[in-house]
């Protein structure tokens, strides 16, 4: 009887600690499970830095002063944002041409580049709410007589960065694009007549313009309808673009969005 007894015992024992086991292989499933569905913004906050791809070589959105301090508007509200999410931006400086592929390789959580707001960009990933709103401008030398509209680029070179939104827009009107680093790129190719013209942002030439009045070009044409720029997410990122949006909303309406913009151009430029 004894024997039997403890036979009973040593099974329902082996039971037992099978059961511990298994349960303790399904906790750690389960923890794998939340850690799998704690979102980007989760891990961001958890760190207290996001990174964030941007130029560095575009006045005056952002670009480097005199001291080589990272500045600009787009570098100023970004800054301004993430202070109010209590987060600390880092911003990884890339070249325009190389930026969204280094957001898909995950070298950076977000964009913050002056990123027109287009329908493919935003089937394939998440944007913010417009942060600045600007119109295209043509521009050519300022001797150049035979530009003086977009149906006229048909046939001429034109200095466009590779993923800019200003090359289809230059190549749908028949031009030649030679691809280019940066804005300032493009005017030292039309300054020094090897290619005719480019199409840029607005705020971008007002800019050059004032920190380089000897330079000899012009503005032949302004689209009508101004472009929406946005922050640039990956896909499913709902929550941080969220965030995003609501410190957006949050600085227009107590007036430190209006002190910024300002600050860099005088005026409004949410609108």
């Amino acid at each position: 009887m004894k024997k039997i007894a403890l036979s009973v015992f040593t099974l329902v024992l082996i039971l037992a600690l099978a059961a511990c086991g298994g349960n303790n292989k399904n906790d750690s499933k389960d923890s794998g499970n939340k850690e799998e569905e704690k979102s980007s913004y989760d891990t961001i906050k958890d760190k207290g830095v996001i990174t964030i791809g941007t130029e560095g070589t575009y006045a005056p959105f952002t670009f480097h002063d005199k001291s080589g301090k990272l500045t600009g508007f787009d570098v100023e509200v970004a800054t301004e944002v993430f202070k109010r999410l209590n987060i600390k931006p880092k911003f990884v400086e890339t070249k325009w041409d190389g930026m969204i592929a280094g957001l898909d390789a995950k070298r950076y959580d977000m964009v913050a580049n002056e990123v027109a707001i287009r329908e493919d960009r935003l089937k394939k990933y998440d944007m913010s709410d417009p942060y600045i709103v600007s119109k295209a401008v043509l521009i050519v030398r300022k001797d150049n007589k035979d530009i003086k509209a977009l149906d006229d680029l048909k046939g001429k070179k034109v200095a466009q960065s590779l993923d800019s939104n200003y090359r289809k827009i230059a190549e749908e009107h028949g031009a030649v694009n030679t691809v280019v680093e940066g804005f300032n790129q493009s005017i030292d190719l039309i300054t020094s007549r090897r290619v005719d013209a480019t199409l840029n942002d607005s705020l971008s030439y007002l800019d050059l313009k004032k920190q380089r009045p000897e330079l000899p070009i012009k503005t032949v044409y302004e689209e009508k309808d101004a472009t929406s720029n946005a922050f640039l997410f990956r896909k499913d990122n709902k929550e941080l673009v969220d965030a995003v949006n609501g410190a957006l909303d949050d600085m227009k309406k107590d007036g430190t969005y209006l002190k910024i913009s300002k600050k860099w151009f005088g005026t409004d430029v949410s609108k």
